[in-house]
């Protein structure tokens, strides 16, 4: 069964960063990609950045330059680094996998994470 296991939100300051981690298990496929989402309350899940082995595809322009994406295949870990946070990042993060390349469409990746919260506030 994959599972996707989240972890690294939590409180930082704007202008901080932070790092979220999503470990992946279950699945031995070579190609896929793991997209990193976002909600707030009152609003639509949004799609902010995603990585395959083809590389990295921003999903929000408000994020580029400030986050990227790594792996580590030894850890079966996908990183998600956010730096220059403000506020209108806060939001509930959310990992999903999705088989070879990235899309933009959240109905495509199956399974999802549980999730890590982001507070963004001084």
């Amino acid at each position: 069964q994959v599972q996707l296991k989240e972890s690294g939100g939590g409180l930082v300051q704007p202008g901080g960063s932070l790092t979220l981690s999503c470990v992946i298990s279950g699945f031995t496929e070579d190609y896929w990609a793991i997209g990193w989402f976002r909600q707030v309350p009152g609003k639509a899940r949004e799609g902010v950045i995603c990585s395959s082995r083809d590389g990295i595809t921003y999903y929000l322009d408000s994020v580029k330059g400030r986050f990227t994406m790594s792996r580590d295949n030894s850890k079966s870990t996908v990183y998600l680094q956010m730096n220059s946070l403000n506020l209108e990042d806060a939001a509930f993060y959310c990992s999903a996998r999705r088989l070879r390349r990235c899309s933009g469409t959240e109905n495509a990746y199956r399974p999802w994470g549980q999730g890590t919260q982001v507070i963004v506030s001084s």
